[in-house]
């Protein structure tokens, strides 16, 4: 497990969730600012890793090798910590995809996994792990909770 900071909120973004903060502006790109200034510590696995850069590549985005490289290296990889994930994960969610998430969560003793995904939301918490959306996160988050 990694170190936790004091003060400091340990979340999984869902693929879709980190896709839309990197690369859109609205309300779930709040959340670049929030790593970026250290109030949450967003964690990946190499699984999770592996997919967001397959997800960059889709041609809707029409990002470029060194685009995506670009942002890898300057917007992820400075901000977020890697989990090894320790306790395999299987049979928790409808959806065997949403494994790894709920994997890095628990192996990096996240608070949260923030997720528009209908397989993971319903779920609310596993272990000690909450299941939100990016709009219930924000609020709580700004509300201190």
């Amino acid at each position: 497990m990694g170190k936790k900071k004091k003060g400091v909120t340990r979340v999984v973004l869902d693929t879709n969730v980190l896709v839309s903060a990197l690369l859109f502006k609205g309300k779930v790109s709040g959340f670049v600012a929030l790593w970026q200034q250290g109030k949450v510590t967003p964690l990946l696995s190499k699984e999770t890793f592996g997919e967001l850069r397959k997800v960059l590549t889709y041609p809707k985005f029409a990002l470029y090798q060194e685009e995506i490289r670009v942002i890898l290296e300057d917007a992820v990889l400075p901000f977020f910590e890697i989990i090894d994930p320790v306790e395999p994960i299987g049979g928790v969610c409808a959806d065997p995809d949403d494994d790894p998430f709920i994997a890095c969560a628990v192996s990096g003793g996240a608070e949260f996994v923030v997720t528009g995904d209908a397989h993971l939301v319903v779920l609310r918490h596993y272990k000690t792990v909450r299941f939100v959306t990016p709009s219930e996160f924000l609020k709580r988050f700004a509300s201190g909770e």
